[in-house]
């Protein structure tokens, strides 16, 4: 029975050749309880050490069954393995709130797992008074067999390094390496300014411009007003679209080609080229041409700020809470973002703002007491129930298009003080968009971040500009072509009037040579022009 619960604990969170070497792993184990033992302390540290080893096989089984079937993902991938470093206490027992219930049952699980096993294990094997028997040759082989089928699989360091404990303390080790890593950026950063000088980056035009850049995080165009959502959740930006006009492009079918902020932002801002392709930084190439930039976060991310923010000339992390599990508001960063567009030091500037946008926990991203979609009952609501969501995630997305309406305001806010700075004739742009999407009911019955659907990946992009003439090429009557974020980098370039040595105009989206090419997603996405 006992060996049984741990391979079935073992089958739940492997497949394939590892059940069989995680079932030789946990042998000893098995074979302790079937040895006849006199003591009656030594049987009872043999039933707390059996509980002990379930549970570690146990809670290793639920994880990895919890990841892969939430996920899609292994423990040491790198989605994984990114999201562990980049978080802390507060934002995992925050992520714990949201999830308990799936907490709860696997954990469940796991201790009734460790509880039967504690229940045979007191019955295990015990050596009487007597003279003993002589086991029969075949139980004296076939012990022998496992005993050594056992050694050799400790005696092999892949099949060694999948036991639970040491894959778990590996693992962690890897967090903290990880972290030290990202702490260490500065020589990185020195030779990326330096490449960036040397591709030569000259902005065309002459005297002073603005450009703004507004990354936001988990926001789903799909909740949104301003793309056809049902729920009032954009009445500001629909505002400045319909006094805007032709200078204000809502590109309708924008992408992102990653489910996390991490490799989102990196993509961003190293214009989605791979590695090997040597890519320089966004941010990098704009001082270099000559522009001074901010980076103004609600963020207090160690990865982010190493990676991105400190290639800035002025950083601004308004957060100082690590992690996004903080309930600082986003119009925390409109008094700094006043303070940048005020700045004389500089005629030409860059401002990235960073906000926390609608990441979980929701509840979080607006003020108390300002959820208008509570408990609503209109279509949102009727269509929900219609698709069998339950309770809990109904009650997620009304508190997700309340922080729509909150961050509404703020982006609203933004383009606001982005238009009102400056002269009316100097040159200012704005642009706007989420690193990743949010499943909040929309393809299936959970909230959160979402890999495995379209949802995780569906984000809103926004750009405004003047005083230069209307979009070319995007007459209200003529179809849009897709946008992918991780493209954008490309048509900020456009938006900076910077030209230099690696331009790809066939991936800038404002211009006229765009061609779209559709990423690979690890979901099947039926069209990418909706």
């Amino acid at each position: 029975m006992v060996g049984a619960t741990l391979l079935a604990m073992i089958v739940l969170g492997h497949d394939g050749r590892r059940i069989a070497q995680l079932a030789v792993l946990a042998l000893p184990m098995v074979l302790w309880l079937a040895w006849p033992v006199r003591s009656a302390r030594v049987r009872r540290w043999r039933t707390v050490l059996a509980c002990a080893w379930t549970l570690a096989f146990a809670f290793d089984g639920a994880l990895r069954a919890y990841l892969l079937d939430t996920y899609q993902a292994a423990p040491d991938g790198a989605m994984v393995l990114s999201a562990a470093a980049n978080t802390n206490a507060r934002e995992s027992g925050e992520y714990l709130r949201m999830h308990w219930r799936s907490a709860l049952l696997w954990s469940g699980a796991a201790v009734a797992a460790a509880l039967l096993v504690a229940a045979f294990a007191r019955r295990g094997a015990v050596a009487t008074d007597g003279p003993r028997a002589r086991p029969p040759a075949w139980a004296t082989a076939l012990l022998a067999l496992l005993l050594l089928l056992a050694c050799v699989g400790y005696a092999s360091k892949p099949w060694r390094r999948l036991h639970p404990v040491v894959f778990w303390s590996q693992w962690s080790q890897s967090i903290h390496a990880l972290r030290g890593l990202w702490a260490d950026q500065e020589r990185t950063r020195r030779e990326m300014l330096a490449r960036a000088k040397a591709m030569a980056p000259v902005i065309e035009g002459t005297g002073p411009s603005t450009v703004v850049l507004v990354i936001t995080d988990s926001i789903n165009r799909d909740n949104m007003a301003l793309y056809g959502y049902g729920r009032p959740t954009t009445p500001r930006l629909l505002a400045h679209k319909a006094q805007a006009g032709a200078h204000m492009e809502v590109l309708r079918d924008a992408w992102s080609v990653d489910a996390t902020t991490v490799p989102a932002l990196r993509n961003m801002f190293h214009f989605g080229l791979a590695e090997s392709e040597n890519p320089p930084h966004l941010i990098a190439l704009a001082r270099a041409a000559g522009y001074k930039v901010w980076w103004i976060s609600n963020h207090d991310d160690l990865a982010i700020e190493q990676q991105h923010a400190r290639y800035a000339d002025v950083v601004d992390m308004v957060n100082r809470t690590p992690g996004r599990a903080s309930a600082s508001l986003d119009g925390e960063i409109l008094d700094c973002m006043q303070e940048a567009l005020d700045d004389t030091s500089a005629e030409r500037k860059l401002i990235v703002v960073h906000l926390m946008g609608a990441h979980p926990h929701y509840s979080l991203r607006f003020p108390p007491d300002a959820n208008p979609f509570d408990d609503s009952v209109d279509a949102v609501e009727t269509g929900l129930v219609k698709n069998g969501r339950s309770a809990w995630v109904r009650h997620y997305r009304h508190e997700y298009d309340a922080a729509l309406l909150y961050h509404d305001f703020v982006v609203s806010e933004l383009l606001q003080q982005t238009r009102s700075a400056g002269s009316p004739q100097e040159p200012r742009a704005w642009m706007y968009l989420s690193d990743h999407g949010q499943e909040v009911g929309h393809g299936s019955d959970r909230a959160g971040h979402s890999p495995a659907t379209a949802s995780g990946y569906r984000i809103p992009t926004v750009i405004w500009r003047r005083p230069q003439t209307p979009f070319a090429g995007h007459a209200p009557q003529q179809p849009q072509q897709p946008f992918r974020a991780d493209w954008a980098g490309w048509t900020l370039m456009n938006l900076l009037d910077i030209r230099w040595n690696g331009q790809r105009p066939e991936r800038d989206v404002l211009g006229a040579g765009y061609r779209w090419q559709a990423p690979a997603l690890p979901v099947a996405v039926e069209s990418f022009e909706r």
